[in-house]
């Protein structure tokens, strides 16, 4: 019995397939930071230099979010949902030390458990970056620890002077907060409960980055769906039509902060203009299209009822997956090494 009425049940598959049969699901996010958080890699901020727009080509450099920084933190809420109403223990199921591959999380987003076996993720993340450039995308913090004083200069303990800063200090660059990265996360040959799983991951992750218990607040605001037979346009391509949209409509107001309303309208006309140059059978659930949908989805993970709904019917169409694929690969790699 299918759990959505604003979405035609042909966009999906009846049970998770073994092999790839051509039908996607495109979620068209964009990541707003709310605080400072950090996405890098050896002490500093991930960038990238690349052109500033599709037409301008200007070359600028922008932060950088690498898709393990997006899509893990997703992958965990949704194993912690798992727990929450009894659908897998800790015990049975630790992520990237213990998988017990059949549950929604291991048959969606894969593992790879070495010689035990392995399941490609069935959701696609790519590396986001931010509309505006790294410059003014970022500033650098000088951290010390405080004593119990409450100031940051030592009292005079181990040959210090007193009032003098010790050098228990640090500086880390850290993404300001309003700073926007667009992000397409593809679902490949979706059930409407793989659909809705991510959908729900989604919109309930508030946390990337490093540090993500005292930092790294980021919200996502979805603008639309894409349901296609093919793949669409890269994270890139959609923030550089972004870019040069917000530039013809003058509101690109370095060194301020792009307004967000302002960004969502740019994002909607860009990945329009964008989906009608692509060349595959696409159904697009954009701006008012997508309304009633994010509607319907909102008040459905808004219940016990409904995301516990969700949740047994993912649990039970990953379980049905593993009996009938991971099983027979465990058995068939067991039998090789004998």
């Amino acid at each position: 019995m299918a759990i959505l009425k604003t979405v035609e049940s042909k966009f999906f598959q009846t049970e998770i397939p073994y092999k790839p049969m051509g039908k996607y699901v495109h979620f068209l996010t964009i990541r707003i930071t709310e605080s400072y958080p950090l996405f890098q890699t050896d002490a500093e901020l991930n960038k990238a230099r690349v052109r500033a727009g599709v037409k301008d080509k200007t070359t600028i450099s922008r932060l950088s979010m690498f898709k393990r920084k997006q899509s893990t933190p997703e992958r965990l809420v949704g194993r912690e949902l798992l727990r929450n109403y009894g659908l897998m223990t800790a015990e049975e199921c630790e992520y990237n030390v213990n998988f017990a591959m059949d549950n929604p999380d291991c048959i969606i987003y894969g593992f790879a458990i070495g010689d035990s076996g392995s399941e490609k993720s069935k959701v696609v993340v790519d590396t986001a970056f931010s509309i505006t450039a790294f410059d003014e995308s970022h500033e650098t913090f000088t951290l010390n620890a405080p004593y119990e004083n409450g100031t940051m200069a030592s009292k005079g303990e181990n040959g210090s002077k007193p009032g003098e800063v010790t050098s228990r200090i640090n500086q880390q660059d850290h993404i300001r907060p309003q700073v926007f990265f667009p992000s397409i996360v593809t679902l490949k040959d979706p059930t409407e409960a793989s659909f809705l799983y991510v959908f729900n991951n989604i919109l309930r992750t508030r946390h990337y980055g490093a540090q993500t218990t005292r930092t790294g607040r980021v919200r996502n605001e979805l603008i639309g769906v894409v349901f296609a037979d093919g793949e669409i346009t890269s994270n890139l391509r959609w923030t550089q039509a972004i870019y040069d949209q917000m530039k013809s409509n003058n509101t690109l107001n370095a060194p301020d902060p792009l307004d967000e309303d302002d960004v969502i309208t740019a994002a909607k006309k860009a990945i329009e203009a964008l989906m009608a140059d692509e060349f595959i059978v696409h159904t697009d659930l954009i701006g008012d299209a997508f309304v009633s949908l994010i509607n319907e989805v909102k008040t459905l993970i808004g219940s016990e009822k409904g995301i516990q709904a969700i949740l047994q019917k993912a649990d039970a169409e990953a379980k049905a997956y593993a009996k009938a694929h991971i099983t027979k690969k465990k058995t068939a790699a067991k039998a090789g090494k004998e």
